[in-house]
Formats: structure tokens, sequence, C-alpha cells
């Protein structure tokens, strides 16, 4: 490999892990912060919030590697413009197209990871995405309550809070719920709470010693009872184990059905998600394709002007593959007409401005008195 080849491939690769690098620990403090909020308000259990994040950010990893890509290209190809570098292969004989190779060393890799994460790996993250929050959702409501905090379930129908367990044998301490049914809105007060399971498979929540305060909404009726306990029906017996139970409901989403699976379903909305899957190693490829004559700026002008608009014409492009994905989903187009036009259209745009920088223009004519032809006796 020549030393263009190799000081090439070596600068792509190092602003390209280090983009990476930034653009994960960004990803990965907004999701830990969205989590930990689904946490503290009751949706999601504090003890499957780095499981999520784990697999939260295998699902963004395809589209996260290619914007590192194309930004790693870009800022290549711009320094050796700023620091006039590009003269000096221009004097050696070399052209901006003898960029694509050493590129073409970084980017196919790259296209082939991301092929992997999105045919396959994605999909099995997404599965267990899913089954994380349907076991949750299968969760007694008792489990769903963590002494210190609310807690809800049944769509906020019942809201839990519970303090910490003062005698042996329980599993919570004080408790206060709210339960709202069709007709009555009742509170209940209760000293502990413990579940039970029953011989045909039933689980109850029974409460302690405590009271009980029922309210009609809209009317003036009022009851008032004292218990010394107090079953509430948690769930039923299941037929289906509930792990299974989560792995087919989690398989229901067309993004956690392998891409096989999406074929044989033949839907719109199964052939919208293989499209999608299809174009994003198209994508890094096309980018960094594209970053290479987006980058040759002029030294003299400003830099900031320049990104700006090849980060817009790559924001337009992944735009684009939504909106084609969309329509597809939708019915619009078929899967045969709507999974390459976008990819044709920005390669066809890279090459036309290939063409353009590669172009020799001629020098212009500044109009002035051409010199006298050379006399042919004289000469």
């Amino acid at each position: 490999m020549s030393l263009f080849k190799r000081s090439v491939v070596s600068e792509i690769t190092s602003h390209a892990g280090v983009v990476f690098s930034t653009l994960v620990v960004v990803w990965l403090s907004v999701l830990l912060v969205r989590l930990l909020g689904d946490a503290a308000s009751g949706n999601i259990g504090p003890d499957v919030v780095l499981g999520l994040a784990a697999f939260s950010t295998i699902t963004a990893l395809p589209t996260i590697m290619s914007v590192a890509l194309f930004i790693a290209v870009l800022t290549t190809v711009t320094r050796n413009y700023r620091e006039s570098e590009m003269v000096v292969w221009f004097a050696s004989g070399l052209s901006l197209a003898d960029w694509l190779r050493p590129v073409m060393r970084v980017a196919v890799p790259v296209a082939a990871m991301v092929a992997v994460l999105t045919l396959a790996a994605s999909p099995w993250a997404y599965r267990q995405i899913g089954e994380y929050r349907e076991r949750f959702e299968q969760r007694s409501d008792l489990s769903k309550v963590t002494a210190g905090q609310f807690g809800e379930s049944q769509d906020g129908a019942r809201v839990f809070f519970a303090e910490e367990p003062v005698k042996k044998g329980d599993e919570l301490g004080h408790v206060f719920a709210r339960v709202i049914d069709p007709e009555w809105l009742s509170v209940l007060t209760a000293s502990s709470a413990r579940t039970e399971n029953m011989p045909n498979g039933d689980r109850f929540l029974v409460l302690g010693a405590g009271h009980r305060y029922d309210l009609k909404p809209g009317s003036a009726e009022f009851r008032m009872s004292t218990f010394d306990h107090y079953g509430v029906r948690l769930e039923s017996k299941s037929t289906e184990d509930p792990a299974t139970e989560a792995r087919a409901a989690a398989e229901r989403s067309s993004k956690a059905r392998s891409t096989l699976q999406l074929m044989e379903d033949n839907t719109v909305n199964a052939w919208s998600q293989v499209m999608w899957r299809i174009s994003m190693p198209l994508a890094a490829l096309i980018l960094a394709i594209m970053a290479i004559p987006l980058g040759a700026v002029n030294p003299r002008l400003g830099r900031s002007g320049d990104l700006l608009i090849a980060g817009l014409v790559a924001l337009l492009y992944m735009n684009l593959i939504n909106l084609f994905r969309a329509w597809i989903g939708d019915g619009r187009i078929p899967f045969g007409l709507g999974w390459w036009p976008v990819h044709a259209a920005v390669l066809a745009f890279a090459a036309y401005l290939f063409l353009r920088r590669l172009r020799v223009k001629a020098p212009k004519n500044t109009g002035g008195p051409r010199p006298p032809a050379p006399d042919a006796a004289t000469t």
C-alpha cells in the first residue's frame, strides 16, 4: 500500500473512532436519562435499565456507524484541503478519484458490520427489549411496587405506595392504594402486605389490618370499613408460561422479526422493514463516497458553510429513505420500485460532484488584444 493510501486509511480510521465513541456516549446519556425516568415513574423495573440500555444501543449502532463514517471521511478530505496537503498529492499525479480506493478500504468493512447489525443483531435486540417490557407488564401489581415510591398498574386504575416492611415475613410495610372501578373510587390503607398463591394458580395480594374508604363519583354516597385482612386478586392462572407469552408478544413487532420471517409475512409493513434493513448498509457506502467530493473545499473560504451543506445533504438522504419506507408501508409503491431509487439518485449525485471536481476548466479569456502572428518571411 502506498504512502498516500496508508495515510488516508489511518486518518479516516482515527477520526471514525473518535466520532463513533462521541456519538455512543451522547446516545447513552440521553437514553439513560429517559430510561431512569421511566423506572422512576414505574413504567419499567429498575433492574432492567442497564439491559434495555444495552439492547437499545445495539439497535442504534447502524445509524451511529454510518454517520461516524461519513463525518470521518468528510473531515479527512476537508483537512487535507485546508492544510494544502492536496496540492502535494495533486502534484504527485494523484486526483480526487484516487481517494475512492482507500475510502472503500474503511467503508466496506463498516457497511458489512452495519448489514450484520440490521439483518440479524437489531431484530434480536428488539425481541429482547420486547420481552423485558412484556415480562414487566405481566408481573403482579405487588412486584411493581418498590418501597418508598409510587407504582401504578392497569393503566393507572391502581396506584400503590408502600414503605419498608417492619415485621418478619411481610413483603411490604405500610401500604396505601387507590383503586378506580366503573362505580367506585376506593382508597385502602393497611399496616402490611404479602402475596399468596391459591391452589388453582390465582395470586392474591393480602393486606394486613387497615381501612377502606369508598366514594361514588358524582354523588354523596360514601362507605367506610375496617378489616383485619383484605385480599386483592392480582393475576389468574395462565395456561401458558409467562416467558413464552412475553416472547410471543415481542415477536409480533415487525422490528423484532427476522428478515426471513418478514419476507414470509409478505405484508406492506414487513416489506417496509426489509427496505430499511437493506438501505442502511447501502447508505453507509454511498455516504462515504459522497463525502469525498463534498469535502473538497476552497481553503480560502470559510469552513462552516461547506460542512453545513454536507450535513444537510446527508440528512436529506436519510429522510428520503424514511419517506420511501413510509410509502412502502402505506402501500403507495411496491417494494421492488421503492427500495432502490433513493440510492440510485444519491449515487448519481455523488458521481456528478466527482465529475465537477475532476473537470479542468479552460482559462478565461480576458478580452485583451491578441499578440500579432509572427511573419513567415522573418521566421
